[in-house]
């Protein structure tokens, strides 16, 4: 895989339209009638010798979102005075706003609580190749404080095809990969966990086994807010369109997920377009410029294609 694909292969996005939002709080929207949520940000990188990943976790969002929104940055070592867009204008994806919602192609999670006109944004990470994150309608099937990591056969065979030999447990605390909280969901056999980590790197990239990985204070937040029960849907829509309230016609376009190692090594996989994004596309007074700019770019942030 070329040096750009890697790059772009590393992206997300979150954060303001902001009811709240801190280094220990999710992005909070306020929802409307329309999917548009959220404005653009502009902040300047500081002088402390950060990486992008440290600039990504103080706003909400993930290391591939910020890839994404600022192409060409040095991920390890930002240019001090560098203004960076943080990618913090998004679509909702077009599914019932109801309990949790994943779309692997944002590498993004979305909750809205019950009875509540808000929802909560974090970013995520999901399953590699070949162990990717499945596609499921699901609910919460339990959740356990301080879980204890019983490595799969899949993955300990993983780990021993690169010599190493993990244990058959692992209990809870520093050591542990599933951090301090996880949330199993009962697609399956029950194997899939959205948790934490002891690693914040990896949040906003596709680097699990397939379960979904949220960073410390993200899965503690989500952890206390999320009841047994909740329902869960794990979607993958790598285009988002929404024509607002106001006549304005949006698209917001991700990278789609690689699905073979060939198309992870190589160019990546192709961007396919639903017959709904293509007709939206087709309407009268679409800017096909713009339109083409945004498949080809798939930044990650929503334009404006045209108007009603």
């Amino acid at each position: 895989m070329s040096r750009f694909i890697r790059l772009r292969s590393m992206r997300l996005l979150s954060l303001i339209g902001l009811l709240a939002c801190s280094s220990m709080q999710a992005a909070v929207y306020t929802l409307g009638e329309g999917r548009l949520i959220g404005s653009p940000m502009h902040v300047e990188v500081p002088d402390n010798g950060g990486s992008l990943e440290e600039l990504a976790a103080q706003f909400q969002v993930g290391l591939y979102a910020m890839l994404a929104a600022n192409p060409g940055v040095d991920p390890f070592l930002p240019r001090p005075g560098r203004t960076l867009t943080i990618p913090s204008q998004l679509l909702l994806p077009d599914v019932p706003r109801k309990g949790i919602v994943i779309n692997l192609a944002e590498l993004r999670l979305y909750y809205f609580p019950e009875g509540q006109e808000i929802v909560h944004v974090y970013p995520i990470g999901i399953g590699r190749v070949g162990r990717e994150t499945p596609e499921m309608e699901t609910r919460i099937l339990s959740k356990q404080p301080d879980p204890v990591w019983i490595p799969t056969a899949n993955t300990r065979a993983e780990y021993l095809a690169r010599g190493e030999v993990l244990p058959e447990r692992v209990e809870a605390g520093p050591d542990n990969p599933l951090g301090k909280f996880a949330m199993r969901m009962a697609y399956g056999h029950g194997e899939y966990l959205i948790h934490g980590t002891n690693k914040n790197f990896g949040v906003g990239l596709r680097v699990s086994a397939g379960c979904i990985r949220l960073r410390p204070d993200d899965i503690a937040a989500l952890y206390a807010m999320v009841p047994v029960g909740t329902p869960v849907r794990v979607i993958n829509q790598p285009v988002l369109v929404s024509q607002e309230p106001d006549g304005r016609r949006w698209m917001e376009v991700h990278q789609p997920l690689s699905r073979t190692q060939e198309e992870y090594d190589g160019d990546g996989a192709p961007l396919v377009l639903s017959p709904q994004v293509q007709a939206f596309i087709n309407f009268p007074y679409t800017d096909l410029d713009v339109v083409d700019q945004a498949l080809l770019e798939r930044s990650g942030m929503p334009v404006v294609i045209g108007w009603n």
